[in-house]
C-alpha cells in the first residue's frame, strides 16, 4: 500500500498561490486512494507551468516538446497497455500547439488520461493570450484585447464523441480528486479540463471570479445523454458547471489492434541478430 510520502517529487517552483498546487494535491490524493504505486504510472508532459507537473510527483516521466504530449503518451500506451499513462498540459500546450493531436487522440480512443491545466493564459512565457483566453482580455501581446472567440474544449470533445469529458476546478480539491479518480477508472480516452487561476498573469479569472460562478453538476444529470451534454458544455459565463459532462463506452484502440490485444509489446522477444545487416548501415 503506498503512502502519500511515496509520491513526493522535487520542490515545486510555481508562484505562491498558483492553482497548480491544488491540482497536484488532488492528483496525489487520488493516486493514494486508488492504491496506485509510483512505478505503475507514467506521466507525459510538454512545455509550460503544467509541463513541470511530473517533476513534482514521483512516477515514470517523459517531458517532451510543446504540444506533443498525446503522441508520446499514445506510443507509451501502445507499447505497454498495462501501464497507467497520463498526459498533463496547459491550455496553450494542449489546445494551441497540440490541438490537432487532441482531435485525433479523441478519435482513436486510446486509453490515456489527459489533464489540462486551464488558466486561460500562457503562464510560463509571460502572459500572452491562450486559446481559452476570454474575448476582450488585454495582455502584453494583445494590448487592444483578444479578438478571437475562446475555444470551448468541452463542446469540442462532446462533438467528437470523446469517451470521457469532465471539468474540474483547482480551488475545489475534494471534488477535483473525485473527478481524477473517475477519469483513471474509466476505460477509454479521458479529457479533464481543470480551471485554475494564474495569480501572476491573469487578473480576470481569479479565485473570487470562479467562486462566484462554478457549480457542481446536479446529481440527476445524465452524462450519457450526448445532446444534454452538449448543452451543458456550452454553459459559460455567470454559471460554469464542474463535474462529468459526458461519457460513453466504446472500444479502446488497444483492444482493436490484434498484435497487442492479448500481450504487450514490451513482453515480446526480438531476435536482434536478424537486424545486424540493417544496423551495420549505421556504424
Amino acid at each position: 500500500m503506498p503512502i502519500l510520502q511515496d509520491y513526493k517529487g522535487q520542490t515545486p517552483a510555481w508562484c505562491p498561490g498558483c492553482g497548480n498546487f491544488g491540482i497536484l494535491k488532488a492528483f496525489k490524493d487520488a493516486l493514494l486512494e486508488l492504491n496506485i504505486e509510483p512505478h505503475q504510472l507514467t506521466i507525459v508532459s510538454g512545455i509550460g507551468q503544467a509541463g513541470k507537473f511530473p517533476h513534482y510527483i514521483r512516477c515514470n516521466t517523459f517531458n517532451g516538446l510543446h504540444g506533443r504530449t498525446l503522441p508520446v503518451a499514445t506510443g507509451i500506451r501502445l507499447a505497454n497497455h498495462e501501464m497507467l499513462v497520463a498526459a498533463v498540459a496547459g491550455d496553450g500546450d494542449c489546445y494551441g500547439e497540440g490541438g490537432n493531436h487532441l482531435i485525433h487522440t479523441i478519435r482513436r480512443n486510446i486509453n490515456v488520461k489527459l489533464f489540462v491545466h486551464d488558466n486561460q493564459i500562457y503562464g510560463l512565457t509571460k502572459g500572452q493570450a491562450s486559446p481559452t483566453s476570454m474575448e476582450g482580455m488585454k495582455t502584453k501581446n494583445q494590448p487592444f484585447g483578444v479578438f478571437s472567440e475562446p475555444l470551448n474544449p468541452m463542446a469540442l470533445a462532446v462533438a467528437l464523441d470523446c469517451s470521457f469529458v469532465a471539468r474540474g476546478y483547482s480551488g475545489d480539491i475534494l471534488h477535483l480528486k473525485g473527478l481524477i479518480k473517475e477519469a483513471i477508472k474509466h476505460k477509454g480516452f479521458t479529457l479533464v479540463d481543470i480551471l485554475q487561476p494564474c495569480v501572476t498573469f491573469n487578473s480576470i479569472n481569479t479565485y473570487e471570479w470562479y467562486r462566484q460562478r462554478v457549480y457542481h453538476i446536479e446529481p440527476e444529470y445524465n452524462p450519457e445523454d450526448r445532446v444534454e451534454a452538449f448543452r451543458k458544455a456550452l454553459e459559460w459565463g455567470d454559471r460554469i458547471p464542474i463535474g462529468i459532462i459526458y461519457k460513453n463506452s466504446r472500444p479502446v484502440l488497444e483492444e482493436r489492434i490484434p498484435v497487442i490485444r492479448d500481450s504487450t509489446l514490451v513482453k515480446y522477444r526480438f531476435d536482434l541478430s536478424k537486424l545486424e545487416s540493417v544496423l551495420k548501415e549505421f556504424y
